[in-house]
Protein backbone atom coordinates (compact mmCIF):
# COMPACT_ATOMS: atom_id res chain seq x y z
CA UNK A 1 0.00 0.00 0.00
CA UNK A 2 1.13 4.01 -1.19
CA UNK A 3 0.29 6.70 0.32
CA UNK A 4 -0.87 10.34 -1.19
CA UNK A 5 -1.89 13.43 -0.71
CA UNK A 6 -4.57 14.94 -3.54
CA UNK A 7 -5.03 18.47 -3.66
CA UNK A 8 -8.53 20.34 -4.48
CA UNK A 9 -9.97 23.69 -4.86
CA UNK A 10 -12.85 23.54 -1.97
CA UNK A 11 -14.44 26.20 -4.69
CA UNK A 12 -14.56 23.35 -7.37
CA UNK A 13 -14.42 20.16 -5.35
CA UNK A 14 -14.72 19.77 -1.83
CA UNK A 15 -14.08 17.39 1.00
CA UNK A 16 -17.93 17.79 1.68
CA UNK A 17 -18.64 17.28 -2.16
CA UNK A 18 -17.05 14.22 -1.57
CA UNK A 19 -19.00 13.02 1.67
CA UNK A 20 -21.92 13.93 0.31
CA UNK A 21 -21.60 11.62 -2.62
CA UNK A 22 -23.32 8.63 -2.72
CA UNK A 23 -21.50 6.11 -0.50
CA UNK A 24 -18.76 9.05 -0.13
CA UNK A 25 -17.38 7.42 -3.53
CA UNK A 26 -16.33 9.58 -6.63
CA UNK A 27 -14.27 9.55 -9.53
CA UNK A 28 -11.56 12.02 -9.45
CA UNK A 29 -11.50 13.89 -12.65
CA UNK A 30 -10.05 16.95 -14.40
CA UNK A 31 -6.49 16.09 -13.42
CA UNK A 32 -4.25 17.70 -16.55
CA UNK A 33 -0.71 17.49 -15.36
CA UNK A 34 1.13 14.80 -17.38
CA UNK A 35 3.24 13.85 -13.82
CA UNK A 36 0.02 13.87 -11.85
CA UNK A 37 -1.84 11.96 -14.59
CA UNK A 38 1.67 9.21 -14.62
CA UNK A 39 0.94 8.72 -10.69
CA UNK A 40 -3.11 8.24 -10.96
CA UNK A 41 -2.64 5.94 -13.92
CA UNK A 42 0.35 4.13 -13.15
CA UNK A 43 0.99 4.17 -8.98
CA UNK A 44 -1.76 4.90 -7.50
CA UNK A 45 -3.68 1.62 -6.58
CA UNK A 46 -6.88 0.02 -5.03
CA UNK A 47 -6.60 0.33 -1.37
CA UNK A 48 -4.11 3.04 -0.90
CA UNK A 49 -4.84 6.11 1.08
CA UNK A 50 -4.89 9.55 0.30
CA UNK A 51 -4.87 12.60 2.32
CA UNK A 52 -7.69 15.18 1.05
CA UNK A 53 -5.99 18.74 0.64
CA UNK A 54 -7.46 21.99 0.51
CA UNK A 55 -5.89 24.25 -1.91
CA UNK A 56 -6.14 27.97 -3.05
CA UNK A 57 -8.02 28.94 0.05
CA UNK A 58 -7.30 29.92 3.37
CA UNK A 59 -6.10 28.19 5.25
CA UNK A 60 -4.46 25.05 3.13
CA UNK A 61 -5.00 22.21 4.90
CA UNK A 62 -5.73 18.63 4.93
CA UNK A 63 -9.03 18.13 5.74
CA UNK A 64 -9.60 14.07 5.34
CA UNK A 65 -8.39 10.56 4.19
CA UNK A 66 -10.10 8.51 1.06
CA UNK A 67 -9.17 5.34 0.33
CA UNK A 68 -8.76 4.49 -3.29
CA UNK A 69 -11.62 2.28 -4.19
CA UNK A 70 -11.08 1.69 -7.96
CA UNK A 71 -7.43 2.00 -10.16
CA UNK A 72 -7.18 4.05 -12.87
CA UNK A 73 -9.39 4.05 -15.98
CA UNK A 74 -9.83 6.80 -18.53
CA UNK A 75 -11.46 10.46 -17.38
CA UNK A 76 -14.30 10.42 -19.31
CA UNK A 77 -14.66 14.76 -18.97
CA UNK A 78 -11.26 14.51 -21.34
CA UNK A 79 -14.18 13.16 -23.94
CA UNK A 80 -17.35 16.25 -22.92
CA UNK A 81 -17.15 19.34 -25.00
CA UNK A 82 -19.39 20.61 -22.25
CA UNK A 83 -16.47 19.70 -19.78
CA UNK A 84 -14.45 22.48 -18.50
CA UNK A 85 -11.81 19.58 -18.54
CA UNK A 86 -12.70 18.69 -22.18
CA UNK A 87 -9.56 17.92 -24.06
CA UNK A 88 -10.18 17.39 -27.94
CA UNK A 89 -6.69 15.50 -28.44
CA UNK A 90 -8.19 12.70 -26.00
CA UNK A 91 -10.16 10.13 -27.01
CA UNK A 92 -11.93 7.03 -25.90
CA UNK A 93 -9.91 4.80 -28.42
CA UNK A 94 -6.43 6.84 -27.07
CA UNK A 95 -7.22 8.32 -23.74
CA UNK A 96 -4.47 11.01 -22.54
CA UNK A 97 -6.45 11.49 -19.36
CA UNK A 98 -6.79 9.23 -16.15
CA UNK A 99 -8.46 9.32 -12.94
CA UNK A 100 -9.29 6.89 -10.08
CA UNK A 101 -12.11 6.42 -7.30
CA UNK A 102 -11.85 7.36 -4.05
CA UNK A 103 -13.85 7.04 -0.87
CA UNK A 104 -14.11 9.58 2.34
CA UNK A 105 -13.55 6.96 4.87
CA UNK A 106 -11.90 9.31 7.86
CA UNK A 107 -11.46 13.56 8.63
CA UNK A 108 -9.93 15.95 10.80
CA UNK A 109 -11.73 17.97 13.76
CA UNK A 110 -9.98 20.78 12.90
CA UNK A 111 -8.23 19.92 9.90
CA UNK A 112 -4.81 20.43 9.57
CA UNK A 113 -3.03 23.39 8.60
CA UNK A 114 -0.77 24.04 6.21
CA UNK A 115 1.23 26.16 8.82
CA UNK A 116 0.86 23.42 11.28
CA UNK A 117 2.54 20.47 8.83
CA UNK A 118 5.12 22.75 8.94
CA UNK A 119 6.00 22.81 12.14
CA UNK A 120 6.67 18.94 12.50
CA UNK A 121 10.02 17.89 12.05
CA UNK A 122 9.21 14.74 10.08
CA UNK A 123 7.65 16.73 7.22
CA UNK A 124 10.69 19.11 6.87
CA UNK A 125 11.38 17.22 3.54
CA UNK A 126 7.84 16.44 2.77
CA UNK A 127 7.02 17.62 -1.05
CA UNK A 128 4.17 19.51 -0.26
CA UNK A 129 5.68 22.08 1.91
CA UNK A 130 8.75 22.76 -1.18
CA UNK A 131 8.79 25.84 -2.23
CA UNK A 132 6.86 25.65 -5.56
CA UNK A 133 5.85 22.33 -5.15
CA UNK A 134 2.29 22.68 -7.16
CA UNK A 135 1.39 18.48 -8.24
CA UNK A 136 -1.89 17.92 -7.73
CA UNK A 137 -1.15 14.01 -6.85
CA UNK A 138 1.74 13.57 -4.41
CA UNK A 139 3.53 10.66 -2.87
CA UNK A 140 3.95 10.89 0.81
CA UNK A 141 6.26 8.41 2.88
CA UNK A 142 4.81 6.24 5.10
CA UNK A 143 7.21 8.26 8.03
CA UNK A 144 5.42 11.86 6.50
CA UNK A 145 2.05 9.76 6.60
CA UNK A 146 2.38 8.10 10.32
CA UNK A 147 3.47 11.92 11.28
CA UNK A 148 0.87 13.25 10.20
CA UNK A 149 -1.92 10.90 11.96
CA UNK A 150 0.46 11.22 15.37
CA UNK A 151 0.29 15.05 14.68
CA UNK A 152 -4.05 15.11 15.21
CA UNK A 153 -6.16 11.85 14.98
CA UNK A 154 -8.78 11.51 12.19
CA UNK A 155 -12.44 10.13 13.11
CA UNK A 156 -14.22 7.87 11.13
CA UNK A 157 -17.44 8.85 8.98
Amino acid sequence: MKYWLFKSEPSAYSWEDLKNEAQRTAFWDGVRNYQARNLLRDEVKKGDLLFFYHSVTKPQAIVGIARVVKEASPDPTAFDPQSDYFDPKSDPQHPRWYGVEVMAIQEFNPPITRDELKKIPQLENMMLLKKGSRLSVQPVTEEEWQAIIAFRRPVDL
